[in-house]
């Protein structure tokens, strides 16, 4: 009671003590008159230079800078690339309101060796192609992470899994120094990467390596964010290790280290544990236990007619895994000439599962019911090692070379018990399975790149090789006895041994020729060939009672099947990157042909097939924050092997697949556009998507079921499938001292339309879904942070044939997560997830409750924390999922980690420039 009083204190002592204040005014370029538009104008207070507000100018040069503040007196500052920053000072005493008028910035003369010195540095810049952060102006507890400072950045929204948004748009890489922080997992940067060392945080549109350097525009809808190393920070280390220990045997530990030197950097992680944790996406408050997901899962439907599958996961996937990795990343350049980037990461997973199936298969004019229950162990080693090499002989000419390799190898029990009963319930077959695997699989990749520029307007010849090779062998003792009830008792035994190899070579070159044709206007011409071979190789040996082996061929249900495709698209693009207006286009042929050929019966097939390759976008930016986008793209895509190769697969004997070698490429034409808007003066951002795919010649399963209930499944190509979505959402930030509350509000939609086969008949079935939510955070600085979340889900499915199909259900998702960190040292976090579903099937639980609670204590000047967590405290999280199909409703139950205690330490350690920096916090702002 005494610390909600303490709260509820704070709050209105700072709702007291600070007041409203708005500074309004226009600025323009001295020497041309002209308005600067994005340039930063600041408050900071007097006494400690701490941020106070910005915003940007508009357009027109207008700008309102408006906040709250108890300070008596601020510095003002305007910055804008390439001209003098303008300070004045300002009194809240005299005048809350401030008119300043025109304010004429003068351009930046560095006369001296283009040395520049400002004694104070804007929270934020915009500049052409990149929005830039200063790190130290964002306020943050003083042990945070690179995650917690991009909580606060304006525009800026992180998920509880960590995934980055910046102004509505996903971030897909994190650099530092323009390198990957090993490899291309962000989380491990964002949860690692300490506030102490980072000076800038840029967010830039992502582009490949070739797009760098040669200056091509990249993708305006993905993003990059590159973080710079403070200077005096980039020599030195930093460490953390946690270990801990909890009931029921769980266990956790995990190290990372960092060194840098200038422009070398070296990382080396290793981990443990047996939570269902990586080991390294720290969460500052639940470490390795992380956060319970905050949206509803959409899950794929497996077997029967499925399309646009919904369902929902509560408490995330099943199983339990122990977990163990260990891995290292270098980095190094050697004058401007030669770059280097390597890394390995070794992982070994052992995996306990049991899952629990009752299904509801509905055909044309009957239904009938299957259920299984199934249990596996599964252990596999992992070996990932790539590196990248680039040359750059002359400043026009680049040569890069990028070897990646992966190998895995297995061993796995799975056993398997399903019965199936007709519409009264009666038995109708039951089956038992078992299966012993060994796997083993290897593969290598290589892409070659060539680049030469001409000049600096933007002309270049780009030519690439790539190959990739993927080998897979499996080795299987199957054993399955099923029973059919429908005449008597029949009993059907397979005793097997099935070796199986697959083998697919790839292969790609490309090359592409830009020409000038007027300032930012290009020509583009270029030529994409790949080609692909797979080859399937399965041989069944039936068990001989004779001979005591498994020495009886198989020929019905072995195969020697090989698949080879091609694909070209000549094509001519025209392309205009200006900084308002992207325009570009591309049209070509493209054109694929297939060929099958199946060994063991002397059969083949190939065909050659034409599409017209076009695509098309337009981008305008109407001003730096707000744009609008449209985007045309068509494609072909190849069938797999195991939809092409016309071999009986009868590992589940209720449900026997075969291929079809006569399948067509599908051929998909998609639409994307959006809107998206951020207003730096008022904090606030609305952000708009949508998109619609048109597929032909989609590949869909066409599945019979006989009077035993038996499936038999092959493949077809059906034309008019169509998968649509639609998206908005507004946020807005109100920040005051050290209060802050933040609203984000969401809606988005689905509808799909899929053209199928149940029981051999055909049938057209469209699904409609919405789903509105909503996102609150409330916080005072230093003492409490609540973020509360609701979504709901709106399904509605119809079909053309059999109305009584149709069906509609409501989902209910509800989060709260809470932190406190007062009294001082203490951080206390409850992270409680509640979802509904409406419409499962009885004995399977509909809702979850899962709560995870942390309590943890910081000492030694921060460098060591004691944490005690405790997962699923109430032991009523399940892992309930319903997906439903075309023609069929399955409800799934998991293995899943329930309640368990942990008790776990953390250490850090840090030193840069040859300085402690726990040792005199005067060296950095935080």
């Amino acid at each position: 009671m005494k610390s909600v009083f303490f709260l509820l204190t704070c709050f209105f002592t700072f709702q007291l003590a600070a007041q409203d204040f708005k500074i309004s005014g226009k600025i323009l370029n001295k020497e041309s008159n002209e308005p600067l538009e994005a340039a930063t104008i600041y408050v900071e207070k007097s006494t400690d230079s701490s941020l106070v507000s910005y915003t940007i100018s508009e357009k027109d040069g207008d700008f309102v800078l408006s906040g709250n503040s108890s300070a008596k007196s601020m510095n003002l500052f305007i910055s804008f690339t390439g001209f003098q920053t303008y300070r004045q000072s300002v009194s809240l005493e005299e005048n809350p309101t401030y008119t300043l008028g025109t304010i004429q910035m003068e351009t930046q003369d560095n006369t001296l060796g283009e040395v520049q010195i400002v004694g104070s540095r804007p929270p934020i810049v915009v500049k052409k192609d990149t929005l830039e952060f200063n790190a130290a102006s964002f306020n943050t507890r003083q042990d945070a992470n690179l995650e917690d400072v991009m909580r606060k950045l304006p525009g800026v929204e992180v998920d509880t899994q960590g995934n980055i948004t910046v102004n509505g748009k996903p971030v897909s890489r994190i650099l530092v120094n323009g390198k990957e922080f090993f490899g291309n997992d962000p989380l491990i940067a964002t949860k690692n990467l300490p506030k102490e060392i980072i000076d800038k945080i840029q967010v830039t549109d992502t582009k490949t390596r070739s797009q760098e350097f040669t200056g091509k525009a990249g993708d305006p809808d993905d993003k990059t964010i590159n973080i710079t190393i403070q200077e005096d920070k980039n020599k030195g280390y930093f460490a953390r290790s946690t270990l801990g220990g909890g009931t029921d045997e769980r266990y956790e530990m995990s190290g990372i280290g960092n060194y840098f030197k200038d422009k070398m950097r070296l990382s080396v992680l290793a981990s443990s544990n047996n939570i269902n944790s990586s080991g390294f996406s720290f969460d500052e408050v639940f470490d390795m236990m992380g956060r319970n997901a905050r949206s509803i899962s959409m899950n794929s439907g497996s077997g029967g007619n499925s399309f646009g599958i919904n369902g929902m996961n509560f408490g995330g996937g099943g199983g339990i895994t122990k977990a163990e990795t260990a891995g290292i990343n270098y980095v190094n350049e050697w004058g401007k000439e030669l770059e280097f980037t390597a890394d390995y990461f070794f992982g070994r997973n052992d995996t306990e599962s049991r899952t629990i199936v009752a299904r509801e298969n509905i055909l044309p004019n009957s239904r009938f019911f299957s259920n299984s229950i199934s249990e596996s162990n599964l252990v596999n080693d992992s070996h990932r090692a790539s590196a990248r090499l680039e040359y750059e002989p002359d400043t026009l000419t680049r040569i890069s070379i990028s070897p990646r390799f992966n190998s895995n190898s297995g061993i796995s029990n799975r056993n398997n018990s399903a019965f199936s009963q007709n519409k009264d319930l009666q038995l109708v077959n039951s089956t038992e399975t078992r299966d012993d695997e060994v796997l083993e699989s290897r593969s290598f990749s290589n892409r070659l790149d060539f680049i030469r520029k001409y000049g600096n307007r933007g002309a270049y010849t780009q030519v690439n090789f790539e190959n990739s090779h993927r080998n897979q062998e499996n080795e299987n003792f199957f054993f399955s006895e099923s029973r059919f009830f429908r005449d008597g008792e029949v009993i059907e035994i397979q005793d097997q041994f099935i070796d199986e190899e697959e083998q697919q070579d790839e292969y790609s070159i490309g090359a592409t020729q830009r020409f000038v044709l007027a300032e930012k206007l290009f020509l583009d011409a270029s030529y994409d060939f790949s080609a692909s071979n797979s080859a399937n190789t399965r041989n069944v040996l039936d068990f001989n009672e004779q001979n005591g082996n498994y020495s009886s061929f198989n020929e019905l249900l072995s195969n020697d099947f090989e698949v080879k495709s091609r694909k070209n698209i000549p094509n001519v693009g025209l392309n205009y990157e200006g900084e308002k207006w992207r325009v570009g286009s591309e049209i070509g042929l493209l054109n694929t042909s297939l060929e099958n050929t199946n060994f063991l019966q002397e059969a083949s097939f190939s065909n050659s097939y034409n599409n017209l390759f076009l695509s098309a976008n337009v981008r305008y930016e109407i001003k730096r924050s707000q744009s609008v986008y449209l985007n045309y793209n068509s494609d072909a895509g190849i069938p797999s092997i195991q939809q092409l190769q016309p071999v009986v697969n009868r590992t589940n004997p209720l449900n026997i697949i075969t291929g079809n070698p006569d399948l067509r490429p599908s051929y998909t034409q998609s639409l994307r556009g959006g809107y998206r808007n951020f207003d730096f003066a008022k904090r606030s951002g609305f952000f708009s998507y949508g998109s619609v795919t048109f597929t032909d010649n989609n590949v869909v399963p066409v599945t019979i079921t006989g009077e035993d209930l038996v499936r038999t499944t092959t493949y077809t190509n059906v034309d008019g499938a169509i998968n649509s979505n639609l998206g908005m959402s507004y946020s807005k930030t109100n920040k005051k001292e050290k209060r802050e509350f933040r609203y984000r509000l969401g809606l988005n939609g689905d509808y799909s339309r899929n053209i199928g086969f149940t029981n051999g008949e055909k049938y057209k079935a469209e699904r409609y879904t919405a789903r509105p939510r909503i996102n609150l955070t409330y916080a005072i600085e230093d003492y409490f942070s609540l973020d509360p979340g609701y979504q709901l889900t709106f399904t509605e499915t119809q079909y053309d044939i059999n109305a009584s199909r149709n069906e509609n259900f409501v989902n209910h998702q509800i989060s709260l997560e809470a932190t406190t960190y007062w009294p001082k040292n203490v951080v206390f976090g409850n992270d409680i997830s509640y979802n509904y579903y409406g419409n499962v099937s009885p004995g399977f639980d509909n809702t979850a409750l899962l709560w995870n609670v942390s309590l943890g204590y910081k000492f030694l000047k921060d460098k060591a924390t004691l944490k005690i967590k405790v997962h699923d405290m109430l032991n009523e999280n399940v892992s309930t999922q319903r997906i439903v199909g075309d023609d069929f409703i399955q409800d799934t139950n998991n293995l899943i980690l329930r309640r368990y205690g942990m008790l776990s330490f953390t250490y850090k350690i840090s030193k840069f420039g040859g300085k402690d920096p726990n040792a005199g916090r005067g060296m950095m702002r935080m």
